[in-house]
């Protein structure tokens, strides 16, 4: 056997022991693991089953073109947001491997095309030819078409990881993992709108324009290949089968590049970083944010929890959910025609929860700042910085939104009356966490990418955040209950007053909230400490 090929086969076999090792694993990794690989296969084959069933449809092409380009995106975003899902699409492993990247990428390319990911695609890409596929002609494009997207989609996923490879393997790389998660839930939203724009009579037309687009952009021009083919155009089906060909070639051409500067080049950890006295100068002093912050104690924690947000992976997914999903229900909502002014304070209502748990968010550094707390006065001023790192986006991003929601809806008359509704909700949240992060503390594993809670402190978390929210809710009443008496009563024209009583809400309460909390945070330190510190 030649050197290439027991390359090959050497990898084809360590792909098949990492998929044999999923199932022997702890009964409930094997189970969810098997369970998975069922309901992808379900999925795999009722998609099969449905897009033979559009063979002979006259809408057939505008749906299967737009299935094949979304495969291929999902294989290019896959390793960028599941980095540790395929331990082979890991270049950086084979590095110290006295191999050439011309001889690793026959064996990296055959070892990708086994698993479940790839027998998915391999179906999909049955079905859609299959759905085309009339005559001769067609049947012959399909089955130069078919190989041909599975390839395209399967390089483009080994290219992208090649090339960000060291990304993925860094804090930054980790934290975009983490925000895949807001990333699939806003992609589900709109796939399910689009979804029901299109069950509606005449709905798949609307997909003619994308179709006739994507006919012309590699992989999902070899599937339409197919269709020129089959309706006896084969000069037209050449060139989209030859487009593809040539993106297939520059997708190889492009991963073996980045091999070759993989294999070849230093990594940034091994090289001396003699510029990093030149970088970290300008760190220093009040330049950048620190600059705009107040001085002392309080601007030392704004700059604290801020940097929390940006550099903490929990904490900045948390941030990151908060301001995603409070933007897309609002639109979400007016997409279904259910759109109403109100429908903002949602994006209030999420950032005002970032200001639970605060000493939770520390972990186990909560003991240095437990240490420079000696009076109610400290805990005081410590709390009230927390408190304004959160307002600083909070505020603005809030009003942002009312304007640009009202806008949309066309109701800027009702500007000042939701924004001192959603001000006085997020002072109100604000308010009832600062009582709750002393009162419910509970720590957040660092050793496990998706616990947010310690073992055993599930309860203290479910109290933290449901409470905190109950209470928040019977704050807020009064306030709702004039909105609704100035509707009820006529009086629109007194409307505008709500954002004045809003804003002396959203600042009495956070201020009343501090005094109060003060000498209790001060005197319950030793708790707190432990609460945050177990896990």
């Amino acid at each position: 056997m030649s050197a290439p090929h027991s390359v090959t086969w050497t990898f084809t076999r360590i792909k098949l022991s990492l998929l044999r090792n999923g199932l022997r694993q702890s009964a409930g990794r094997t189970a969810a693991f098997v369970i998975s690989i069922v309901l992808v296969l379900l999925l795999a084959a009722s998609q099969l089953l449905g897009l033979i069933l559009l063979r002979g449809n006259e809408y057939a092409a505008e749906v299967v073109v737009p299935l094949a380009a979304l495969t291929a995106l999902g294989w290019a975003v896959m390793p960028l947001f599941f980095p540790s899902g395929d331990e082979t699409l890991d270049p950086a492993r084979l590095v110290m491997l006295p191999l050439r990247a011309r001889r690793l990428m026959p064996a990296l390319l055959i070892a990708s095309l086994i698993g479940i990911g790839p027998l998915f695609t391999v179906l999909v890409a049955l079905g859609a030819v299959l759905a085309l596929a009339h005559g001769g002609a067609g049947i012959a494009a399909a089955v130069v078409a078919m190989p041909l997207l599975v390839l395209v989609c399967v390089a483009l996923a080994r290219a992208v990881a090649a090339v960000n490879v060291r990304l993925l393997s860094s804090r930054r790389g980790r934290d975009l993992a983490l925000l895949s998660g807001l990333v699939i839930a806003v992609g589900v939203q709109l796939l399910n709108l689009g979804v029901q724009r299109l069950g509606r009579p005449g709905g798949l037309s609307a997909l003619q324009p994308v179709a006739d687009v994507l006919a012309w952009v590699p992989p999902a021009s070899a599937v339409s290949a197919v269709q020129s083919a089959a309706e006896g155009a084969p000069i037209v089906a050449l060139a989209q089968l030859a487009l593809s060909g040539g993106a297939l070639a520059a997708l190889l051409w492009w991963w073996y590049r980045s091999l070759e500067r993989l294999m070849t080049s230093p990594d940034a950890s091994t090289v001396q970083a003699v510029t990093a006295p030149e970088r970290n100068r300008g760190r220093t002093g009040g330049a950048g944010l620190a600059g705009l912050l107040p001085q002392g104690r309080t601007g030392a924690v704004m700059l604290r929890t801020l940097r929390y947000a940006w550099r903490d992976p929990k904490t900045k997914v948390g941030w990151a959910s908060s301001l995603g999903v409070g933007v897309l229900l609002p639109a979400v909502f007016a997409a279904q025609g259910n759109g109403s002014v109100y429908n903002v304070c949602w994006v209030a209502g999420l950032l005002g929860i970032q200001m639970y748990n605060q000493f939770g968010q520390d972990h186990s550094a909560f003991w240095l700042v437990a240490s420079t707390i000696s009076s109610p006065r400290d805990a005081y001023v410590e709390m009230r910085a927390r408190m304004l790192a959160v307002a600083l986006i909070a505020v603005p991003y809030v009003s942002a939104v009312v304007v640009v929601y009202s806008a949309v809806l066309g109701k800027w008359h009702a500007v000042p009356e939701v924004l001192g509704l959603a001000l006085g909700l997020l002072g109100v949240l604000l308010a009832t966490g600062v009582f709750t992060s002393y009162r419910f503390p509970y720590s957040i594993p660092q050793d496990n990418g998706y616990k947010n809670v310690a073992p055993g402190q599930g309860s203290l978390a479910y109290l933290s955040i449901l409470g905190g929210m109950g209470i928040g809710a019977l704050l807020c009443s009064p306030l709702i209950a004039l909105t609704i008496w100035l509707h009820l009563s006529g009086g629109h024209a007194w409307l505008w007053t709500l954002l004045p009583v809003g804003l002396l809400y959203g600042v009495s309460a956070p201020a009343l909230a501090l005094r109060g909390a003060a000498p209790r945070v001060a005197g319950r330190l030793p708790e707190i400490l432990t609460a945050v510190s177990r896990g």
